[in-house]
């Protein structure tokens, strides 16, 4: 069996690749790190360490690589693939739609052999997303064939694989703990050892998006404001410490209420993720989990819309709030994001900057809260 997968970076090879290789899928990685494409083309194999006590080390074998820039190439593969998988980051989603488009046309018009196509990215609906860049690269026939055929299922992805500093570029160390949940789509899903296939994906999405990625955000903003530099170092904080265990409270609440679970397992799940986020094995710096905060303050992300979930079912969404007004305060160089925050903050003020980043309107207690929150950090600018 053949996979394509979109994305030869520590994700990619170090959690979809490792999973795909031992269900015995050949994966051909596509990307446009020529460094990467070409080791991988020549060594065909890598190696994945996890981060335990014994560091365990997994072999994963009959790689192959593609320059994401040849687009007849990378047409050809996926024409050819049993499987398409992503892990590029929302924002690139557009850039490898033209491949994937041309590859299902090819595909299409050589038969009826359907194709799942799953973008493995942290975003709520990552996979009709990309969906909605590949279709308008079809034919309107091709569309209505592809609606038969082509399913882009949404997933949800979880392990923290932090930045690499090894003399091997394709060496890549991991969290032992993963969880990737696919929805069933089609009744020609691949059955894959490490998916879990589930009918209804908005709650395991939303567990994993409120408690994972709010939790860490919410450590790397209040250990950058602290002074930390990893997010290990910042759960030393008590301040810290205690701010994630009440963010986490407060969606954990509002996930037990929307989606039923169980309080006392949902608990067990929260103290999971933060066991997680202090492996010891594990070097997390703030500032890349906190990276790209114009993103991760978005109204559909991690901090703003569970806030607003909690808001209109009338639940306390305080820390939250306190880990949006941290996010103003991340300031790192070379994050582009962080750079354009602190010029808005600059020109307009922090209420505005964060109004219009976060969409809640001037009168919303949200931001009210928030802007309480920014005036309590020592140092905070106006916010204006």
């Amino acid at each position: 069996m053949k996979a394509v997968h979109f994305g030869a970076g520590n994700i990619g090879r170090g959690f979809i690749g490792l999973i795909l290789g031992a269900a015995n899928y050949e994966v051909c990685f596509v990307d446009v790190n020529r460094e990467l494409v070409e080791q991988l083309r020549t060594r065909k194999s890598y190696k994945v360490a996890l981060a335990t006590d014994e560091q365990e080390t997994v072999v994963v074998s009959g790689v192959t690589a593609i320059d994401g820039t040849d687009l007849d190439t990378v047409a050809a593969a996926v024409a050819e693939a049993d499987l398409v998988t992503t892990a590029v980051g929302v924002a690139a989603l557009k850039h490898i739609a033209p491949g994937i488009a041309r590859g299902i046309s090819l595909r299409l018009a050589s038969g009826d052999q359907p194709l799942q196509v799953i973008a493995c990215e942290n975003a709520i609906g990552a996979s009709h997303l990309l969906q909605e860049q590949v279709y308008p690269l079809l034919r309107e026939e091709e569309r209505m064939q592809a609606d038969a055929q082509i399913a882009f299922p949404n997933a949800a992805v979880d392990r923290i694989v932090p930045l690499q500093t090894h003399e091997d570029p394709l060496f890549v160390k991991v969290e032992p703990f993963y969880e990737w949940v696919v929805e069933r789509k089609m009744s020609t899903l691949p059955d894959i050892a490490g998916i879990h296939y589930v009918d209804e994906l908005t709650p395991y999405i939303e567990r994993k998006l409120f408690t994972v990625n709010t939790g860490h955000c919410t450590a790397a903003y209040h250990g950058y404001r602290l002074g930390a530099g990893t997010i290990q170092e910042a759960l030393q904080l008590p301040e810290v410490e205690a701010e994630v265990a009440g963010t986490l409270a407060e969606t954990g609440e509002l996930l037990c209420v929307k989606h039923g679970f169980d309080r006392a397992e949902h608990q067990r799940y929260i103290d999971t993720i933060i066991g997680r986020f202090r492996n010891p094995h594990l070097v997390d710096e703030v500032e890349r989990v906190g990276r790209s905060p114009l993103r991760k303050l978005s109204p559909e992300d991690r901090l703003v819309r569970p806030a607003r979930q909690a808001q209109d079912i009338g639940l306390a969404a305080v820390h939250l709030t306190r880990a949006m007004a941290a996010a103003l305060r991340f300031d790192p160089e070379g994050d582009e994001d962080a750079q354009q925050l602190q010029r808005s903050i600059r020109e307009s003020g922090a209420a505005q900057t964060l109004a219009r980043i976060t969409g809640l309107s001037a009168g919303d207690p949200l931001l009210a809260s928030a802007m309480d929150a920014y005036r309590s950090y020592s140092g905070a600018p106006d916010a204006g």
